[in-house]
């Protein structure tokens, strides 16, 4: 029979793997929605592929290092997720307004519209370390 300490081991335990497993089903799940194809036949993940590779060309080494500083912040995890996102946004934005390169600008605003709010804090914070005024892009961050 199960008594004692033991009972408790085993409790802890089940009550760990089942957080841990919700916790990975969680993050699975997000990434199987975005995968999901929309009304148009192609998924987030599809847009944001080709996003990137109709902008590849565009990105100068200065401004891959500008994007690879403001994820600097961002867990190593998940930085490399981050940044595929983020560029996707800015490919996306430098192809509707037709831009011949990929600008300081350019980033900023597709890292502004990418992220969501609550890390716009640290996107600021990012900002003011780097010495890069954030006020032409109030209006983004609300």
């Amino acid at each position: 029979m199960l008594d004692g300490w033991f009972l408790w081991f085993i409790l802890f335990w089940v009550v760990v793997l089942i957080t841990l497993m919700s916790i990975g089903g969680f993050f699975m799940f997000r990434k199987f929605l975005k995968a999901l194809p929309k009304a148009d036949g192609k998924s987030d993940l599809d847009w944001q592929n080709y996003y990137l590779d109709k902008t590849i060309h565009l990105w100068s080494e200065e401004s891959k290092a500008l994007l690879a500083e403001l994820t600097s912040p961002v867990p190593e995890l998940f930085r490399q997720v981050a940044k595929e996102k983020i560029a996707g946004k800015i490919g996306e934005i430098a192809l509707e307004e037709k831009s011949p390169t990929i600008t300081q600008d350019l980033i900023i605003r597709g890292y502004i519209q990418a992220t969501p709010k609550r890390d716009h804090k640290f996107l600021r914070k990012k900002l003011d370390q780097m010495k890069i005024d954030v006020s032409p892009y109030e209006h983004l961050f609300e």
